[in-house]
């Protein structure tokens, strides 16, 4: 799965969360409109309720790339 994939699959089940990369929280809809090509294509897991995190090319969890947190 990709960043795109999961992004995508929040928008349409209207999950109530909002993704904080470090620098503030966002909505999936608008990383969807916003990150490059590139990016949304990078492998990735999401850990309901918890974070997204890339998988890296030998198939490991690697870094945190979003915490997932519920919209006030």
């Amino acid at each position: 799965m990709n960043l795109q994939e999961i992004l995508t699959r929040l928008v349409e089940s209207n999950e109530p969360v909002l993704l904080n990369d470090g620098t503030g929280d966002r909505e999936a809809g608008s990383l969807l409109n916003e990150l490059s090509p590139p990016m949304l294509k990078r492998s990735a897991y999401l850990q309901p309720g918890m974070y997204i995190a890339e998988i890296d090319s030998r198939g490991y969890l690697g870094q945190v790339l979003y915490k997932v947190n519920k919209k006030a």
